[in-house]
């Protein structure tokens, strides 16, 4: 297979407008080809699912999950261009999914933009006491920083975690959005959401639960 570069990756988002991480798999897919890969995104429908991603979307829905006995409860607003398509069984379908994602991974927020600077700063503070500790040599922080909060963003941000009815664990809820968006071919958009947990501040109790509710949300 051929190498992906980071620069064919951007010159594929160029044309056609879809996600980094889509291009990427469109260029792995078809082996870097990138004509084969513009079709490719096209035959999946991203490449026009990421146009319209920025028309307004002020419809929707706003969804919720309670778990079994009332123990937690989640209330999460999804945005659609129209009301018709509030209606539509496959976005209601994907409120519910993502009201259950909430449940089960407890994401603090929506995407990596609303995350506080000075949380992130705390993060990097972390981060970098561990690698220091670990042996790493301080010239190699700069380098290794990044993927940490990658992986921190995509623990703590409801978009990048992985979606829970993935049977692979590599697609992010973002992706399964991006999914319905091609497949009903309106904007949509995750606002916000609550969440809310019986005994929640309760050390022992709260980490028992959460097991409870990531087996219970598998199951279903």
């Amino acid at each position: 297979m051929a190498e992906i570069t980071s620069a064919m990756v951007k010159e594929l988002r160029e044309k056609t407008s879809a996600g980094m991480m889509d291009c990427k798999k469109a260029l792995e897919a078809t082996q870097g080809d990138l004509t084969k890969a513009i079709d490719w995104l096209r035959e999946k429908g991203l490449s026009t699912a990421a146009k319209k991603s920025g028309r307004s979307a002020t419809e929707g829905m706003v969804g919720h999950y309670i778990h079994m006995g009332g123990k937690i409860g989640v209330l999460v607003e999804v945005n659609s261009e129209t009301d018709f398509t509030a209606r539509n069984e496959t976005f209601q379908a994907l409120v519910k999914d993502i009201a259950m994602q909430i449940a089960a991974m407890n994401p603090q927020y929506v995407r990596r933009e609303e995350v506080p600077a000075e949380v992130i700063e705390n993060e990097k503070k972390i981060a970098r006491v561990q690698l220091l500790e670990s042996g790493k040599p301080e010239a190699m922080l700069e380098k290794i920083l990044p993927g940490k909060l990658d992986k921190f963003f995509k623990e703590v941000c409801l978009m990048e975690q992985i979606f829970f009815k993935d049977p692979n664990g590599k697609k992010s809820v973002q992706d399964e959005l991006t999914e319905v968006i091609a497949k009903i071919g309106e904007n949509m958009t995750v606002r916000r959401f609550t969440r809310m947990a019986l005994g929640e501040g309760l050390k022992k109790e709260a980490k028992d639960f959460a097991a409870e509710v990531s087996a219970a949300v598998a199951a279903s």
